[in-house]
């Protein structure tokens, strides 16, 4: 990844560091963002966000049990990714994911960062480290007993020690670290490197920087230009983070594309924004020319991309490819209308903390939660086969369209899904018989 090339859509870098080293960790990620001109995402930066009333919610926790639910935390997360500044300049996430269960929710929401980075050092190092951890209660600057002590007797004076920082808390918080760590690892496959935090910051920090600005060489034989062709609520946002994710594809939904134009007040962001507050459907000629704009950008003519929500009939697919972004690859993700319709018409927000939860799946904890649970319009059943009608009236001419697309069963476990899809990708097309 090139840093002259911000701001990066796709976010650029997340930093792994788990509990480690709170020092250490900070600072790199710190300098890595100052290079970079993007955002750092901390735990503590999260929870204290003052407008939020997910914040408010998870300070809450904190402050009685010292600890964050998982639902909540990622929900934090996907909350501050989705502002303006984390969309344009990108971002990175200083010591979470802290387990393989936080990963997985993160890449089922398609958080999917381009880089990881896991620091290590030898125990004896980092307790070392984190013991002499002292901070300047008057500044908040964090000082090190033996590494990094104020020259001024009165900033000596009135440094203080953190809690939790003792010998036996840090060897607990350790053991935990390298518990989960060994099952985070493999969830970021070519995408992750080990960098030795037991040497000078300013060598660890040039490591990191080099790896981050690298381009990952895509698994692919082939540039891949993949397009997900499938119903409402079959997968097709995940699938593409996934795909992106293993092949450095450039993830094109084309949703998002149109929220970005206007977010940027770009040329068309206003002729969108007009249809977007009417509630209608943004014609296909304005679509196109967004569409084709990011497609011609050099990340997608060199990387390739996975394109979604878009093309959704014979006319948008016909003009597609007449204009020179036909694909290599074409899935459509096969799901029947009851699994949908359960996936779909079940979902439920909690308008106080912004919760997602399904009635089936991941029901809500308590009474009071799910006697305040709002659906959201679009997931109304009316709604729901409205679209899905639509979907199955223009399906038959798609198909017939992109006669080498590969049909996938979309009603299975995501991950199951995803390896049909890597398996279409890797292997030769079919070839048809007369």
């Amino acid at each position: 990844m090139d840093a002259t090339t911000a701001p990066h859509r796709i976010p650029p870098e997340m930093l792994q560091y788990g509990e480690e080293n709170h020092i250490f960790e900070l600072m790199q990620a710190m300098w890595l963002c100052k290079h970079l001109n993007t955002n750092l995402l901390t735990r503590q930066n999260l929870i204290g966000a003052e407008l939020s009333q997910l914040a408010a919610e998870a300070r809450k926790y904190d402050q009685k049990l010292k600890k964050v639910p998982d639902t909540l935390l990622i929900s934090l997360i996907q909350e501050r990714l989705a502002r303006e500044d984390c969309v344009k300049k990108g971002w990175i996430l200083d010591g979470m994911p802290e387990t393989r269960e936080q990963v997985l929710r993160l890449q089922t929401l398609g958080v999917a960062p381009r880089h990881v980075i896991v620091l290590n050092a030898a125990d004896t190092v980092l307790i070392e480290r984190n013991v002499g951890k002292r901070v300047d209660p008057v500044t908040g600057e964090v000082y090190h007993t033996t590494f990094d002590w104020p020259p001024e007797p009165e900033v000596q004076n009135r440094l203080v020690e953190p809690e939790g920082i003792s010998e036996l808390e840090t060897a607990q918080k350790l053991m935990s670290y390298h518990r989960n760590i060994v099952r985070i690892i493999p969830c970021y496959p070519k995408i992750l490197k080990t960098i030795s935090a037991d040497q000078p910051c300013v060598d660890v920090f040039y490591q990191a920087l080099t790896y981050v600005q690298t381009r990952h060489r895509s698994n692919a034989p082939f540039t891949p230009r993949v397009v997900l062709c499938g119903p409402v609520g079959s997968g097709k946002s995940l699938q593409a983070s996934l795909l992106a994710q293993k092949y450095g594809l450039v993830n094109v939904c084309c949703g998002q594309l149109l929220k970005e134009a206007v977010a940027d007040k770009s040329k068309f962001g206003e002729l969108i924004q007009s249809f977007f507050e009417k509630e209608v459907t943004v014609p296909d000629t304005i679509v196109l020319k967004v569409l084709t704009e990011r497609m011609d950008q050099q990340d997608c003519l060199l990387k390739g991309w996975v394109l979604h929500d878009f093309p959704r009939d014979l006319d948008q697919a016909t003009t597609l490819s007449s204009m020179g972004y036909g694909p290599n690859r074409v899935f459509f993700l096969n799901v029947p209308l009851d699994s949908v319709m359960e996936r779909l018409t079940l979902r439920r927000t909690d308008p106080v903390t912004g919760e997602r939860y399904h009635l089936l799946y991941k029901p809500p904890p308590t009474v009071e939660i799910q006697a305040r649970l709002m659906q959201k319009p679009k997931d109304s059943e009316e709604q729901v086969r409205l679209k899905m009608d639509l979907y199955y009236r223009n399906c038959a001419e798609l198909e017939e369209f992109y006669d080498q697309a590969i049909a996938v069963n979309g009603d299975q476990d995501p991950y199951t899904v995803f390896e049909y899809l890597d398996s279409g990708i890797i292997n030769p097309l079919p070839k048809k018989t007369p």
